[in-house]
């Protein structure tokens, strides 16, 4: 695991935590939506750049 990757997982993991946050302040939809889907992009990205896939 190199450190784009660590970096990337830890960002959408933190962000993930945000979305929790958000939904227990019941903050609007649309900044959720928008929150999820940086986090999952986040997550996603790390996870490819895993030296497990190459």
């Amino acid at each position: 695991m190199n450190g784009l990757s660590t970096i990337l997982i830890v960002v959408g993991l933190f962000l993930a935590g945000g979305i929790y946050s958000f939904v227990k302040q019941e903050m609007p939809k649309s900044l959720i939506v928008l929150l999820s889907i940086g986090a999952g992009m986040c997550l996603v990205a790390g996870v490819l750049r895993l030296e497990v896939w190459s």
